[in-house]
């Protein structure tokens, strides 16, 4: 009996736990500032959402677009928005300023 009411208080923490991480993603700052961004790689844990805050610097709007995360935020000029992104496979996703398309960059799940 011990031993079912011990493994019930271990499950029962590691939910807690479990759901304590996925409702608060780890947050990666993300700035564009003369038409780039900083930093220009993202490196992040393969598997585990997280929430990128973009902040614009610039004079401009910006959108912040990235296909194969199928994910397009405009960020006013001055302004910071969060945008959650899912966990990812392992690999490259490339990112870019839609209204600058010599702007981009790339997250890269390891």
């Amino acid at each position: 009996m011990r031993r079912v009411l011990a493994a019930l208080v271990m499950l029962g923490v590691a939910a807690a736990a479990a759901a304590a991480l996925a409702a608060d993603p780890p947050e990666i700052a993300l700035t564009i500032e003369k038409n780039r961004f900083q930093p220009d790689e993202i490196k992040v844990k393969a598997g585990v959402p997280f929430v990128l805050v973009v902040t614009n610097k610039d004079a401009a709007p910006i959108e912040f677009e990235c296909k194969e995360l199928r994910v397009e935020k405009v960020v006013p000029p001055g302004a910071t928005v969060k945008v959650r992104i899912r966990a990812l496979k392992p690999g490259s996703y490339p990112f870019v300023d839609d209204f600058h398309h010599e702007t981009t960059g790339r997250i890269v799940a390891e």
